[in-house]
């Protein structure tokens, strides 16, 4: 074939193997993003975290489908927060001037959504339906410093979130293979007695 290397997956893996990608480059991407915003505001790292995505973790008992789910409804509302903060934070402490801290906040706003989109096909895939998503908490800061904060523990509510999806995605190969398995022999086994017919 033209001297390219092919590599036949089912779409359930590279799917798997392309959120997993996009998942660790976001959890990346959100290190440096914390980084620069503590410095921007000179914080420190030690500020409580509180818990703005209300979805329950994902248990090693939940099937694939549901952990699924779990992650892209968390992700969904980490996204909406995450809009709103920069919403907030350019309305309120000015915007206009793209720096380092722009343009990585971008960079993550944009991975966070691909994710998303990575993690709403696998769902798909494991025959999961609509995604009903509950919204955020929603505590609107009322100061510039609760502002700050706020948009700090939203930014630290994305890197949890992300943190939560390698570690659940790295878990859900084998689950995953073992359904696309039983489809393959299935429709194997259709297919040779369709033949015999």
């Amino acid at each position: 074939m033209d001297g390219r290397r092919t590599r036949r997956t089912t779409g359930g893996e590279m799917d798997r193997g392309t959120a997993a990608r996009v998942a660790e480059l976001l959890l990346h991407e959100c290190s440096i993003l914390l980084e620069l915003y503590r410095k921007k505001e000179a914080f420190t790292a030690g500020l409580a975290d509180q818990r703005l995505v209300s979805v329950p973790l994902p248990s090693s008992q939940t099937d694939a489908k549901d952990k699924l789910w779990c992650l892209h409804s968390a992700l969904l509302q980490c996204l909406s927060l995450l809009e709103r903060a920069i919403i907030k934070e350019e309305e309120e402490l000015g915007g206009g001037v793209t720096g380092e801290y722009e343009k990585q906040r971008k960079l993550v706003k944009d991975r966070l959504e691909f994710l998303i989109r990575s993690i709403g096909e696998l769902l798909r895939a494991t025959d999961g339906g609509a995604v009903l998503t509950p919204s955020a908490e929603l505590n609107s800061p009322t100061t510039v410093f609760e502002l700050k904060v706020w948009v700090y523990q939203i930014f630290r509510e994305v890197d949890y979130w992300t943190r939560t999806t390698v570690a659940t995605l790295k878990d859900l190969p084998t689950v995953i293979a073992k359904r696309e398995a039983r489809t393959t022999r299935a429709a194997r086994s259709i297919r040779n007695t369709r033949k015999m017919m």
